[in-house]
């Protein structure tokens, strides 16, 4: 097989060559590190490779011949974002106090992966702390969108969507506090799921899983096929004795949703941020999708997003950004780090007015819970634009994000696949959100949203 049908399949497919010997893992492992030895070097999305992807190819390969196979991800390669934790390999989350940092042990996801088979080929590139719609940071600089490399590929997990749309690798892990797998997904053009809270141990991942930001962190896998998505999530699901917010809710198949009788809800304005002409399109067009596959569609607008989208951005600095500062503080990293521009204005605010906020942001979740009674999937833009320059600054990036936010608060799973262009040829994606633990029916939707409209495009690059 030629590199461009090992490097752009999908990994279902490439699963399925793998057990049938169609292809060796070591085939695919050299294939990847071509692509990214290719295209690293314009994108940045790719900061430290591992040293034992080809040996580890061989042993898979091995195994498979003695007939020995470790699970689903058996001989298949994958990146990680750099903010998860890799035993024997340096993990930065791109802070300069950890620039040589190495973890004794994996993050849990990691270890899952590799327990199925998995093979790391190396770290991608995230914002310090993963707190930054742009992916730069000062240990390894700024990674560029493969669609546009003057444009950002969105933060934070940037590098994780940039190498998978660019064919380097197959699978990523993002995390996401407010947008960070959505966003990246949406820019970049690729498949990304942000799971229900309590649904993917957090363990190994910085920002861990402790206080209120914490809490509003998911762990979720990020691939070029909705498929692929459903593939990984099985495995990194579920409690590992130690994220002390991991619930043991059973999975449901996404295969076994019925499109028809869904009851769908999408908006195209949040009556905060209006999007692009082109990104209303492709909200109507994957509405119309699932309207034509028979599932009642009703265009409405959810009750508190407006109050949500700012009840998320007070919060998270309610405390002045302390926390950001002790995490500074415990990586050694001097000063600011790259907040060096904003973090020294942010003050607390009184107790007693975060206390109001928390009540607050129960009320938003309780008042959507209402909604969605009668509801099970919520269809609408991820963001209100498509990839943008990259700005001067790490700090005046010129992104606008009040769709997403909401779904951390909720704690809801959202998925987000490519259904539409832009002017310029950049992807737009559209969000796709269920009831919490119904990952099977955004997934479901999902995927016929991409059957139907294309999803991932090769890149230019």
């Amino acid at each position: 097989m030629s590199d461009d049908e090992l490097h752009f399949a999908s990994l279902v497919s490439l699963a399925e060559r793998v057990r049938t010997r169609e292809v060796s893992s070591l085939e695919i492992v050299e294939a990847c590190l071509r692509r990214i030895d290719a295209v690293n070097p314009r994108l940045n999305a790719v900061v430290r490779l591992a040293e034992d992807a080809t040996r580890a190819a061989r042993q898979a390969d091995a195994e498979l011949r003695d007939g020995i196979v470790r699970g689903p991800l058996h001989g298949l390669p994958f990146t990680i974002k750099d903010s998860l934790d890799t035993a024997g390999l340096v993990t930065t989350a791109g802070t300069m106090g950890w620039r040589e940092r190495v973890p004794s042990r994996d993050a849990t996801v990691v270890a899952r992966l590799r327990a199925a088979g998995g093979i790391l080929l190396g770290k991608t590139n995230t914002p310090e702390f993963t707190w930054s719609d742009a992916t730069d940071n000062d240990v390894y600089g700024r990674t560029n969108n493969p669609y546009d490399l003057t444009r950002t590929p969105g933060g934070s997990s940037g590098g994780a969507a940039a190498i998978v749309a660019a064919g380097g690798s197959p699978l990523d892990i993002g995390s996401d506090s407010g947008d960070s797998i959505r966003h990246p997904a949406h820019v970049c053009g690729v498949a990304g799921l942000k799971p229900t809270q309590g649904r993917v141990p957090r363990t190994g991942h910085t920002p861990s899983y402790r206080g209120i930001v914490g809490s509003w962190t998911q762990l979720g896998p990020i691939a070029r096929a909705v498929d692929d998505l459903a593939l990984v999530l099985p495995i990194i699901a579920g409690p590992d004795g130690e994220d002390p917010h991991v619930a043991p809710v059973a999975l449901r198949e996404p295969r076994d949703v019925s499109i028809p009788g869904l009851s769908v809800v999408f908006f195209t304005d949040n009556s905060v941020h209006t999007p692009t002409p082109e990104t209303i399109e492709t909200v109507r067009a994957a509405a119309r999708v699932l309207a034509d596959a028979g599932a009642r569609v009703d265009e409405r607008l959810p009750p508190g997003l407006a109050e949500a989208a700012e009840l998320w951005t007070r919060i998270v600095r309610a405390d002045g950004f302390a926390w950001l500062r002790r995490l500074l503080q415990e990586a050694g990293t001097e000063g600011e780090g790259t907040y060096s521009s904003w973090l020294p204005d942010e003050k607390p605010v009184p107790a007693a007015e975060l206390t109001a906020m928390l009540d607050r942001v129960d009320d938003v979740r309780a008042g959507l819970l209402r909604f969605m009674r009668d509801v099970d999937l919520i269809v609408c833009p991820v963001m209100p634009q498509p990839a943008v320059p990259h700005a001067g600054t790490r700090s005046d990036l010129d992104v606008t994000d009040t769709y997403s936010e909401t779904h951390n608060i909720t704690g809801w799973p959202a998925v987000v696949v490519r259904a539409g262009t832009s002017p310029e040829g950049l992807p737009i994606g559209v969000q796709l959100i269920a009831h919490p633990w119904r990952e099977d029916v955004a997934l479901a939707a999902a995927k016929s949203i991409e059957t139907a409209l294309g999803g991932w495009q090769r890149p230019p690059i």
